[in-house]
């Protein structure tokens, strides 16, 4: 299994009544792979995992499996309590996802041989290959992620902590310790505002919340680094993804909130979020509203 290109998140959308969007979604889902994304990674942070319960979250995986058709992998959420992992895992599975990418525990900090064993405990449950997501509580050593990285099911690593010197002392203890294939990625939030210094540590591979309402924005980004077309790649960090990190760090939460507002500005009623997330002020939408039009103008749309 091969993830490239630009990973796409998508969001939950909920119907008036509170429930899954399934016919949303599905439409979401289809629109990002046709527009070009690498992967999906449903039921995820910006998917609002936090706030599924169960048949929530089969439902979402059911959805986008059959959206996306087979045409790029479909990777799903998986974490909090160790109960509850180990059942998205299951849901995941048995509804046809690829992959898993496992969430870090439920509150608690653990040493990293508490991670290691909550990371084997979830992934030998299905057997599906996983990446492991390094953020908040999940913080892992070098020799942490080595002893993943022998895990038959852990295919990759992903970093929303942004330590580079620790992310870079992990990479190359991963790569002396083995020589299977294994892959890191930059998951910080609005993952494009840090990919050239990712980028610096090897790092090319990243996820993107941005596609999920603007994927001619994050395109059009992506295809600008690969290329080395630092005139392009600045313009747009300096018009678009600048301020919109300035107003996401407004209130917390807003990583999710706007990228839901965002759709949602691009004709798709994907409801709002659920707490104890809140959805951005009428202004601060105005704002985002702005912040789309200009990096909409620069990628050409």
């Amino acid at each position: 299994m091969r993830l490239d290109g630009v990973l796409f998140f998508p969001v939950t959308p909920f119907g008036a009544a509170g429930g899954i969007a399934e016919d949303v979604l599905a439409e979401h889902v289809a629109g990002g792979v046709a527009a070009g994304a690498g992967g999906v990674f449903a039921a995820c942070g910006t998917g609002e995992f936090n706030a599924l319960d169960l048949p929530e979250h089969r439902a979402v995986v059911r959805t986008a499996v059959t959206a996306a058709a087979g045409r790029v992998p479909v990777f799903a959420g998986a974490g909090g309590v160790p109960a509850t992992a180990r059942a998205t895992a299951r849901a995941a599975a048995d509804e046809g996802a690829d992959g898993l990418l496992v969430m870090p525990p439920y509150l608690v900090s653990a040493p990293p041989g508490g991670l290691v064993h909550y990371v084997r405990e979830v992934t030998r449950e299905t057997g599906l290959p996983a990446v492991v997501y390094q953020r908040g509580t999940a913080r892992f050593t070098p020799a942490a992620v080595a002893e993943l990285a022998r895990l038959p099911e852990v295919i990759g690593f992903k970093d929303g902590l942004g330590d580079f010197d620790l992310l870079q002392r992990i990479i190359l203890t991963v790569r002396r310790s083995t020589d299977r294939p294994f892959t890191f990625f930059n998951g910080l939030p609005t993952a494009e505002l840090t990919v050239p210094a990712y980028r610096g540590i090897g790092v090319t591979l990243y996820s993107s919340a941005v596609f999920a309402f603007a994927p001619e924005i994050a395109l059009a980004f992506h295809d600008a680094v690969t290329a080395g077309d630092e005139e392009c790649s600045r313009r747009l960090l300096t018009s678009f993804y600048l301020p919109l990190v300035e107003l996401r760090d407004l209130v917390p939460g807003y990583a999710v909130s706007l990228v839901k507002a965002g759709v949602r500005l691009r004709g798709t009623d994907v409801g709002g979020v659920r707490a104890p997330l809140v959805d951005p002020s009428p202004e601060h939408v105005a704002r985002l509203e702005k912040i789309l039009a200009a990096g909409l103008e620069i990628a050409g749309a």
